[in-house]
C-alpha cells in the first residue's frame, strides 16, 4: 500500500525533526552539517552509500532510529536535514 505524498511528506518532516534534535543534543550540529554537505558528491550512490553510513549512524543514535538512513538515501531528505540543523544552529546562537 502506498502512502499519500502529503503522508510522505509529513512522516519525512518528523523523522528530520527527530534527527536533528537528536544531533543537537549531541552537540554535533556543525559536524553534521559540514559531514552532509561533503557527502553530496557521494549522493548519487543513493540507499547503497547507507551501507556504509549505517554503522555511523547506529554508533550516534544507538540504534533507535534505523529509519535516519531514510532521510539520507534521497536528496530532499538530507537537504532538509541540513536546513532544519542550520535553523537549530541559529536558534541557539539567538539564545546564547
Amino acid at each position: 500500500m502506498t502512502l499519500p505524498p502529503e503522508q510522505v511528506q509529513e512522516q519525512r518532516d518528523d523523522l528530520v525533526e527527530q534527527v536533528a534534535r537528536e544531533i543537537q543534543l549531541r552537540g554535533l550540529t556543525a559536524p553534521a552539517v559540514h559531514f552532509l554537505q561533503a557527502s553530496r558528491p557521494y549522493r548519487p550512490l543513493g540507499p547503497n552509500a547507507m551501507l556504509f553510513f549505517d554503522p555511523v549512524l547506529r554508533g550516534l543514535f544507538g540504534g533507535e532510529f534505523a529509519s535516519a538512513s531514510e532521510i539520507l538515501a534521497d536528496d530532499d531528505g538530507i537537504e532538509q536535514l541540513i536546513a532544519r540543523l542550520e535553523e537549530i544552529e541559529e536558534e541557539i546562537a539567538w539564545d546564547a
